[in-house]
């Protein structure tokens, strides 16, 4: 999907919001604390349903209101497409796509994809195991929706199972032990799959992460990717939880499976969380994020909308330019808190004051008195609230 426009009611810190994205790169300008983060979180939270800042709903609606609404209109594969979501502060959010109610949150996973990138993904080299867990699980459901049941699967098992053994308290009784048989039998069937679908990301991520990091830094390193699965390959992780099983009702949680895995990243045959430094850690997590893109892109046969959330400020000027010139093919947006990035080359500039978006003097796009101005925050999309078909959750 491509977006054309994007309207926002009482989100974050817009009462009112409306702009046109251009068909490959949009820029949005203004210091820090205006409100250029939030139009991208809006953009993304249409593709995800959640906040790539991990913020709870009602840090989403703004201060003073009840609600808060994101509309965005674009097309996908020649048909025209709406995307329209309501959060309440009080009751259920609501959901549309082309004023449809939706049968299950992968539809909409379906329907519209992009990529972010935010000096938060730093997160991705420093952080813990389970950080790249949740990268390869993103890429995997953006590759293909369906998997989201299989990650939705392993969590329910995982807090079934952990329940159990928690309730045990050590002790493991005749029915306890028939009972954690079956899911074990789940834990294992899942977790297989869980695991090999990661594994063979990873064998798929790895030349693109190569390459991006290539681009990016201007010459070659010997990078390596590795996926490490908590339990031996052969035989498997149903004899894996056999063997654990007494040390699990002793601990009372889950020793092994894939929410233990790790994807092991190395730069220059050095583990690259504990020896890269700070630059090459920026660059392997953009490399990450950009390497991903192109997989999705590739299997979509179309590529995803490309967020960058203030990278610039994150990146040394000689990487700024390189990403720039390999800059995939397609939708972008990305912010700067105070010029235009040198070699940038935008179809749409607009500048971010106070929650209230206007067209920059020297965009492209009209201005002033131009169609689309909106210094006065006002959208041409109605602001009421969704219709009754959509989807609650």
């Amino acid at each position: 999907m491509r977006i054309e426009r994007l309207w926002l009611t009482d989100f974050r810190n817009y009462a009112a919001a409306d702009l046109e994205l251009a068909p490959g790169l949009t820029v949005v300008l203004g210091r820090n604390g205006q409100g250029k983060s939030n139009l991208l979180e809006a953009v993304s939270y249409l593709a995800t349903l959640g906040s790539f800042r991990g913020a709870p709903t009602d840090a989403l609606i703004r201060a003073g209101a009840d609600r808060a609404i994101i509309r965005a209109e674009g097309e996908r594969e020649g048909r025209r497409l709406l995307i329209e979501v309501e959060l309440a502060r009080n009751g259920r959010h609501r959901v549309q796509l082309n004023r449809q109610r939706l049968r299950r949150n992968a539809d909409l996973l379906g329907a519209f994809h992009c990529t972010v990138f935010a000096p938060d993904d730093l997160a991705l080299l420093k952080e813990g195991p389970a950080v790249r867990r949740r990268y390869l699980d993103d890429a995997l459901v953006a590759l293909d929706p369906r998997r989201e049941a299989d990650q939705r699967e392993l969590d329910r098992v995982l807090r079934q199972r952990n329940a159990l053994l928690r309730q045990v308290g050590g002790r493991l009784d005749e029915a306890a032990a028939l009972t954690l048989d079956v899911w074990d039998d789940k834990l294992a069937t899942v977790g297989e799959r869980v695991a090999g679908a990661r594994h063979e990301l990873v064998t798929e991520l790895s030349p693109e992460v190569s390459l991006a990091y290539e681009h990016l830094a201007g010459r070659r390193h010997d990078l390596a990717l590795r996926y490490e699965r908590s339990w031996p390959a052969e035989p498997g992780l149903a004899a894996a939880l056999a063997a654990s099983r007494r040390d699990d009702v002793r601990r009372g949680v889950s020793t092994v499976g894939p929410h233990r895995d790790e994807l092991a990243i190395e730069l220059s045959g050095l583990v690259a969380r504990a020896c890269a430094s700070q630059g090459e850690q920026r660059t392997l997590a953009l490399a990450l994020k950009l390497a991903a893109h192109r997989l999705v892109a590739a299997a979509l046969g179309s590529p995803p909308l490309l967020l960058l959330d203030d990278v610039f400020s994150e990146l040394d000027p000689q990487r700024c330019a390189a990403l720039l010139a390999h800059l995939p093919a397609g939708q972008a947006m990305l912010t700067s808190a105070d010029r235009m990035p040198t070699g940038s080359e935008p179809e749409h500039v607009y500048d971010v004051s106070d929650g209230r978006v206007t067209v920059r003097a020297d965009s492209p796009l009209p201005h002033a008195d131009g169609p689309i101005s909106r210094a006065e925050g006002q959208s041409s999309q109605p602001a009421e609230s969704l219709d009754h078909g959509a989807q609650t959750w």
